[in-house]
């Protein structure tokens, strides 16, 4: 056998060799990445074929701000009912509306704007009508600055760097933050330089990522300990924008689930009025603030 002959073949020994030690940094760098993307929600592109049977359970589909208020009134609706089987899916209110439409399996569906849920009550995809069930508020997030010595005019200063905003297309808390960043003046200088993610909470981790020096996020994200524990928070003045009023719906799928039914009650009960509560939600029947 030649020398090139012999050079190559302990060339491909040492790459066999290697392959598992570059498979396993590979999924050291995958399970890092998953880290780093604690709230990282992306929105769902599976078709509608592939999520669960009908019969297994309830599927629900809600808006990236409910992520951790919705994950704990899960977790107490089970206490209560350990029987009960939910699949909660995360992402943008826009997307899961068009997904209802094209016949996507869900059973109960949270908007972020309660607009989505009507239009698809008006158009006979509802088991019953649209049921509000709070009101966020947006607010600047930054891990680099202090965001309670933040202004929305100071967004126009181009040294503060990137900003991110969920995609107003989709995603309703993208379009209150475009509308606060228009009545604040700020919006022509604001907009080059604008990152937006596919819902809030991949807003939210752009800005905890350093991809965004500041985020304009939900309230119920920035209370989260996670994002607590790393930067600060003001409140925009929720003069610069119309209401978030969010609602959901029992879709027409559900309009024979009686477990859709018990979960849809537990979340207008007390014990999760106060988890909402906690993230900082406006309830139907309180008032604003």
């Amino acid at each position: 056998m030649s020398s090139a002959r012999r050079a190559d073949r302990a060339r491909g020994a040492e790459g066999r060799q290697a392959a598992p030690a570059r498979l396993a940094a590979m999924r050291r760098r995958q399970l890092l990445g998953a880290g780093l993307a604690l709230i990282a929600l992306p929105a769902i592109a599976r078709p509608a074929s592939a999520f669960a049977d009908p019969g297994a359970g309830l599927t629900i589909v809600a808006a990236s701000d409910l992520k951790f208020a919705l994950d704990e009134i899960v977790a107490a609706y089970r206490a209560a009912q350990p029987a009960a089987r939910i699949e909660v899916i995360y992402g943008s209110s826009g997307k899961f509306a068009t997904q209802i439409r094209q016949g996507a399996p869900f059973d109960l569906y949270f908007s972020a704007d309660i607009a989505y849920p009507r239009e698809l009550e008006r158009e006979g995809l509802a088991a019953g009508p649209t049921r509000p069930y709070a009101t966020g508020r947006i607010v600047l997030w930054s891990k680099r600055r202090d965001a309670a010595q933040l202004r929305l005019q100071d967004l126009a200063d181009p040294a503060l760097g990137r900003i991110a905003i969920a995609n107003p297309r989709h995603a309703p808390y993208g379009r209150r933050a475009e509308e606060a960043l228009r009545a604040a003046g700020v919006w022509a200088a604001v907009e080059p330089r604008l990152v937006q993610g596919e819902n809030i909470a991949q807003t939210a981790q752009f800005v905890l990522s350093g991809n965004a020096a500041v985020g304009i996020i939900a309230l119920s994200l920035a209370l989260n300990p996670t994002l607590a524990r790393q930067g600060g928070y003001t409140l925009i003045d929720d003069a610069l924008h119309a209401p978030l009023e969010q609602g959901f719906i029992l879709t027409r799928r559900a309009a024979d689930k009686p477990a859709a039914a018990r979960f849809a009650a537990f979340v207008e009960g007390e014990a999760a009025r106060a988890i909402m509560r906690r993230y900082g939600f406006t309830l139907p029947g309180e008032g604003g603030r």
